[in-house]
């Protein structure tokens, strides 16, 4: 399909905005409208960018109906989310569950009023903590590693979505779990037509990294602009490992749903980089250093965060039987393309701290 109009909630964030950015090069005749409540810092810097692109920017909070943006739209492509995994830990949930969940729930409304097609963009965090940690696994001298012990789901691969979604996985996992589940039940009752991607770790320009979410942009400036760094938890050496995809990858993933749309509808599943781009804190250490020239120090933190996981990578078999896309940038061009972006914008980077 060539979509005449697509909404975009979340879309003065990372993610959001890129998308819209590609589209608009992807649809040039589309109406591409990005709603945000622009609640995370620095999303506001993206307004302009947007603007350029003769992309329309809504400021309207999904927590609040009234404040979406007269439809219909052919597209709704839900990338808002309250995003970190350590949300609704100290103090109220409220904002996370009226976000990640109510939000949710009044963006599918909004499609089925519409006729809709919506893509949702949720999380690897949507797999339970427990048997994660409990897997068999050694350390090697960077990084840990896991054995193949038979847990089904679990491999040297890394987790497929035949894993067991029984047990706990943070407040922000469940919101996310919650939403797809509430998205197969619109699809049963109102013949909604939705596709669900289970994205892992995503970074590039554009990230204003934290340290719960946005860990490659974090490193990357810590690394050109010397900042504070911290291995945190695990012995405090820095082995805790995941996998990463560039978000440009994600946005190209994205397109191809939308223009076979079709073909992916009822698509639930693993979008990630996979073991082939999987890195641990000191390898990132290391490619920071040899990209951005000079070594900072990293203290180190063997305190345990609550969720926190050795290992995470998603095994995206699933998902390459079905198409042939796969990520085409490597994690040196996801490092060397998040600190190009990060010289560039110094100076606007600095005014967000």
């Amino acid at each position: 399909m060539n979509p005449e109009s697509i909404l975009i909630t979340g879309g003065a964030g990372f993610i959001g905005s890129n998308l819209a950015c590609h589209l608009r090069s992807r649809y040039p005749r589309a109406v591409i409208v990005c709603m945000d409540n622009l609640y995370r810092r620095g999303s506001e810097i993206n307004i302009s960018r947007l603007q350029e692109m003769s992309i329309q920017f809504h400021l309207g909070d999904i927590r609040i109906p009234a404040e979406f943006p007269t439809g219909p739209f052919e597209v709704l492509i839900e990338c808002s989310a309250e995003p970190s995994v350590l949300a609704g830990q100290d103090g109220s949930p409220d904002y996370l569950f009226q976000t990640n969940l109510v939000g949710a729930y009044h963006c599918l409304e909004k499609a089925r009023l519409w006729n809709s097609r919506v893509i949702f963009l949720s999380t690897s965090r949507v797999y339970p903590v427990a048997p994660l940690e409990a897997h068999g696994w050694v350390e090697d001298e960077t990084r840990f590693r896991w054995l193949e012990q038979g847990t089904a789901g679990i491999s040297r691969q890394g987790v497929s979505e035949a894993l067991d979604l029984r047990g706990a996985r943070s407040l922000y996992g469940f919101t996310k779990l919650a939403a797809e589940q509430l998205i197969e039940e619109y699809r049963a009752s109102f013949g909604l037509r939705a596709v669900i991607n289970r994205c892992g770790v995503v970074a590039g320009p554009w990230q204003f990294g934290k340290v719960d979410q946005g860990v490659i942009a974090l490193w990357a400036m810590a690394h050109l602009f010397n900042r504070p760094l911290s291995y945190i938890g695990y012995g405090g050496n820095g082995k805790q490992v995941r996998d990463v995809l560039h978000v440009q990858d994600l946005c190209e993933l994205i397109a191809l749903q939308i223009s076979g749309f079709d073909a992916w509808d009822g698509w639930v599943g693993n979008v990630a980089g996979g073991l082939v781009q999987s890195i641990s804190l000191q390898e990132l250490t290391q490619l920071c250093k040899e990209l951005g020239g000079h070594s900072i120090s990293v203290r180190s933190d063997s305190a345990q965060r609550p969720f926190d996981l050795r290992l995470f990578v998603a095994d995206c078999t699933h998902l390459f039987q079905r198409t042939d896309w796969r990520p085409a940038r490597d994690l040196r061009r996801i490092v060397a393309d998040t600190m190009a972006w990060a010289v560039e914008h110094h100076t606007l980077l600095q005014k967000i701290g």
